[in-house]
Order: C-alpha cells, then structure tokens, then sequence
C-alpha cells in the first residue's frame, strides 16, 4: 500500500478508532460470544453466531485501520505557502460556461466529504488542480462531461473549518 496523506486530526482519529474497537469494543463481543456459547449447542445458537460475526467485521476493521496507519503521511497543510494547489488547499473555481463559483477544499481520502466541498486527493478534480496556480484554466472529465473552470484563489482553511463553512458546491454528475 502506498502512502496515505493525512492531516494529524485524521491520524489521530483513526488511532483513536483503532485503540477502541481492539481494548473496548472487541473484548466486549469476545464476552458476548462466550456467554452464547455457555448456553449450548453451538450449531443452533443465533446469538454466538452474531457474535462470531461481529467479531469477523471488528477484525476486518482492525486490519484496515492498522493499514492506514501504518501507511500515514502525516501532513500539516499550515505549513505550505499555498501559492499553488497542494494537499489542504481550499480552491476557488469559476465555471468558464456557466460563471458559476465552485469552493473545494482537498484532503486524505479518509476526511473527503464531497457532500460538503472536501474532496479526496484522488479524486479526478484534485488531480487535475494539484499544481496549478491563481489564474489557471483547468479541464476536468466528469460523469457528465469535460468541464473547463478557472482558479480564482487558493488559501489554506483547516478542514474543520471547511466542513462547516457553507461553500457554493456544484453537482458532480
């Protein structure tokens, strides 16, 4: 797996998961399948069976989220000049048919919230962005077809901030 960019809030939160599920959550289902299993025949028991799978999802969880911590790139986007689009950017977009305004903010995969304006690095329109500067015209393929918008200015906006401000956003469809 390769690097995954990350702020420290995200790093962080995803510790804290990881930390819960493996000294809280999962001993407390391990109990839950012991206490089904106390009552009888295995074969015909719902509640260990639950229980066994629960604890199979728990394990899943862990493993991802060992994964992505192990792989984390933990990144302060303060710290860049964000004289160009970058990781933690807040971008400013004019669409160049329609004039319309279009307010993203790209982050770590794990803290994308498109429905509110925080995209993922990966997404196509971060890719297409990463790099540019104020003033740049920008040619994006979306779902409903090539979009050309251009940068009207970038700055830094910390992501708990970006997934309260009330961006203009535009349909990505």
């Amino acid at each position: 797996m390769q690097p995954q960019p990350m702020t420290l809030q995200a790093y962080d939160a995803i510790s804290d998961e990881f930390n819960t599920l493996r000294t809280v959550i999962k001993p407390a289902v391990n109990r839950e399948k012991e206490i089904a299993a106390a009552h009888g025949d295995r074969s015909e028991n719902a509640e260990y069976h639950a229980a066994k799978e629960k604890l199979r999802h728990i394990d899943k969880r862990l493993k991802y989220l060992s994964s992505m911590l192990q792989n984390a790139k933990i990144i302060d986007p303060a710290q860049h000049t964000h004289e160009r689009v970058a990781f933690g950017s807040t971008v400013e977009l004019e669409d160049i048919d329609t004039d319309e305004s279009l307010t993203l903010s790209i982050f770590g995969v794990l803290e994308s919230e498109p429905q509110s304006g925080v995209i993922s690095y990966e997404a196509p329109m971060a890719r297409a962005l990463m790099g540019k500067a104020v003033g740049d015209s920008v040619t994006v393929t979306l779902p409903s077809g090539k979009k050309e918008y251009e940068i009207l200015a970038i700055r830094y906006i910390p992501i708990l901030e970006c997934k309260k401000e009330p961006f203009a956003r535009a349909a990505f469809a």
